[in-house]
């Protein structure tokens, strides 16, 4: 498998910049049974970090949040891409993009050391239905 694309929803939370904030977001989602796909912390400010959360039940995140009192923002929408590490792996998704006139604002990327990539890109909410229909999901 070269790759496999996938819609997917994200969440904002967020929190102090200290210790131990994230941990307690992601041990209250493990003890709920919530499984992610993703998850990124990027700090937004001297004191503040923000999380996002890609769950892999949204509606199962939304219930638990709301009955955990977090304030969360979203659902966002993002593509999950994941497949075979090679050289020039991500160049053909962009090159359709580009081509659809379709701006990537955002993404992150990661390789597992043994041949595979997990990649998030992020277009604005208003291109993300012809982004997604150009990469054929």
């Amino acid at each position: 498998m070269p790759f496999r694309i996938q819609r997917v929803e994200y969440y904002y939370t967020t929190v102090q910049d200290k210790p131990g904030e994230a941990y307690k977001l992601l041990n209250m989602m493990t003890g709920v049974g919530i499984n992610q796909l993703a998850f990124s912390a990027i700090p937004i400010g001297p004191n503040s970090t923000q999380l996002a959360i890609f769950p892999e039940d949204s509606s199962k995140f939304r219930h638990d949040a709301k009955t955990a009192g977090m304030n969360v923002d979203g659902p966002h929408h993002a593509l999950l891409i994941q497949g075979d590490d090679e050289l020039g792996a991500l160049a053909g998704i962009h090159q359709k993009l580009y081509e659809a006139d379709i701006n990537v604002y955002s993404s992150s990327g990661v390789t597992d050391g043994r041949g595979s990539y997990g990649y998030l890109i992020y277009v604005r909410e208003e291109d993300f239905e012809r982004a997604a229909q150009t990469l054929g999901v």
